[in-house]
């Protein structure tokens, strides 16, 4: 039988799945090297429930317990993992997907197409989580078999199974249907599971240690144990990597870090594409934001050369002020280039506006160490233009708080992963979208993030994306700065590893700890 971790009083109390007597857990006995890789992270779980939880340590643990339909290459395309394959019908209205037979959840039940009936429905149903703003097409989700499915949508819609098949984790139905909401479920005891690794302890503030499924569908990964160990911040995480406390810091690198361990010969650094990027966005509802004249003229306020050369120590690249960047070649548009830094043209913009004295706060939150390093940047180029930026660097809850009531001038922050972009355009920039912080209304905006998507493929969808993104970029909906070249860093004892172009997937990522294992 298989244990589970009960907190309870605040001791850690390990029990046994059948009832036996409690032991108290202890650190994780010596293991030889080759059989525990440990990772470094800067924050503890906060949910251990999969539909909920939407910290990046907690993905990076969940996401080893509860598996997704699809995984992802390093181009961002959809390979499968608990789907073998995936298709539509021809007008779009419905989709079917077959399943692997060989995966069972940790209490010796299979995992069948009802598990992701019921993880479909449940988001759908309580409404929460990004994942809720991505299947708003879905009319019925069936099971046709224990290996097959099918999904039936209220419009033609081609972004629903590269969202889902993507996002949503997998959960035991027979576990989450008995609490009275899935959302509320805490899911912090007693786990059934179905990834290459199980959860079998947890000592907060200190480490989460996961052994290996030796009977993983897909294949038995290479390492017995995984350990996430939390450390303050990531120069302490450096020196436990330089110790060899740790094999791997799970967040990617502040550029100045990541040039300071360059020649270490014990480190191997690990350069992984970007599919998002930092940005600023302007509250389209505030006057004089509401005019796109005073959009442009901050647009060419900002000096983005200087913010890619000093802020990220050249560690990024241009992503011509456009929501689809270069690292997106299926989607990108060359004929889109990057504003100009030109405070002439901006004093000239916001004189033909009617506007002058034009003062405005900035929200950020201050614990990111990217974005702290140039919203300075972004003042003192403003002021150039005649424009008084108050910086606003909030608590991260406070932040994001302000973010969701778009209360707030301009907001700077990052999209982790452009990773879908008629589904993502149409969350951020559609009306009423999910994640439309800016607020943005725009008739033709909206036929065209529809139109692309309705498209069945990225070939249909391409044009109408694009002519999305142009309207995106000459409206100034959103003011991309960069994209950024994420670094990793791991032990040199180690390889294997296979990146993902997402900040948040990077090389801790399911597919990546199956495969990795020690220098021979």
């Amino acid at each position: 039988m298989r244990c589970g971790v009960l907190l309870a009083a605040g001791a850690l109390v390990l029990m046994t799945a059948c009832g036996a007597a409690p032991t108290t857990s202890g650190a994780p006995g010596v293991a030889k090297r080759g059989d525990r890789l440990t990772i470094g992270t800067t924050a503890d779980v906060a949910n251990l429930n999969p539909l909920v939880g939407n910290s990046r340590t907690d993905s990076w643990v969940t996401n080893l317990m509860y598996p997704h339909l699809m995984q992802m290459d390093a181009a961002g395309r959809r390979i499968p993992y608990l789907a073998t394959d995936w298709a539509y019908a021809k007008d779009g209205r419905s989709a079917t997907v077959r399943l692997r037979d060989d995966l069972t959840w940790s209490d010796g039940r299979p995992v069948t197409a009802d598990d992701v009936v019921f993880s479909v429905n449940a988001v759908r149903k309580e409404r929460f989580g990004v994942v809720a703003g991505l299947v708003t097409a879905l009319d019925e989700a069936r099971a046709l078999s224990p290996t097959s499915l099918s999904f039936t949508f209220t419009r033609p819609d081609g972004t629903f199974l590269d969202n889902v098949g993507f996002w949503l984790p997998i959960v035991p139905k027979h576990v989450f249907e008995k609490a009275p909401s899935v959302q509320r479920f805490a899911n912090d005891a007693a786990w059934v599971s179905a990834g290459p690794y199980r959860l079998t302890r947890v000592e907060r503030g200190q480490r989460y240690v996961m052994e290996r499924v030796e009977s993983f569908g897909p294949g038995r990964p290479a390492v017995k144990e995984v350990v996430f160990r939390v450390y303050p911040d990531v120069n302490t995480q450096v020196l436990a990597l330089r110790n060899g406390e740790i094999d791997l810091i799970a967040n990617a690198l502040p550029p100045a870090t990541a040039l300071a361990l360059k020649g270490d010969p014990e480190i191997s650094l690990v350069e992984v594409p970007s599919l998002g990027w930092a940005h600023l966005q302007y509250n389209t509802r505030r006057e004089p934001l509401d005019d796109v004249r005073v959009r442009r003229a901050l647009a060419h306020a900002v000096d983005y050369p200087a913010i890619r050369e000093i802020a990220l120590k050249g560690l990024a690249s241009s992503a011509r002020s456009s929501v689809l960047t270069p690292t997106q070649p299926d989607y990108a548009d060359p004929g889109v280039h990057e504003y100009a830094h030109d405070p002439a043209r901006a004093r000239e913009l916001l004189r033909e506006a009617g506007v002058s004295g034009l003062s405005l706060d900035l929200i950020y939150d201050h614990a990111d160490p990217k974005i702290a390093r140039w919203a300075p940047m972004v003042r003192d180029s403003a002021r150039k233009a005649g424009v008084t930026i108050t910086l606003r660097g909030l608590e991260r809850n406070t932040y994001m708080d302000r973010t969701h009531r778009r209360d707030f001038d301009v907001y700077a922050g990052s999209w982790a992963i452009m990773d879908n972009p008629p589904a993502n355009l149409a969350l951020a920039f559609r009306t009423g979208g999910f994640l439309n912080y800016a607020q943005v209304s725009d008739p033709a905006l909206d036929r065209l993030i529809d139109q692309g998507g309705r498209a069945l493929t990225r070939e249909q969808a391409r044009a109408p994306i694009r002519r999305a993104a142009r309207i995106i970029h000459e409206q100034v909906y959103d003011n991309v700065l960069y994209v950024e070249t994420l670094t990793v860093a791991h032990s040199a004892r180690w390889t294997g590893f296979k990146p993902m172009p997402s900040e948040l997937l990077s090389i801790v990522n399911p597919l990546s700890l199956a495969a990795v294992k020690p220098v021979s």
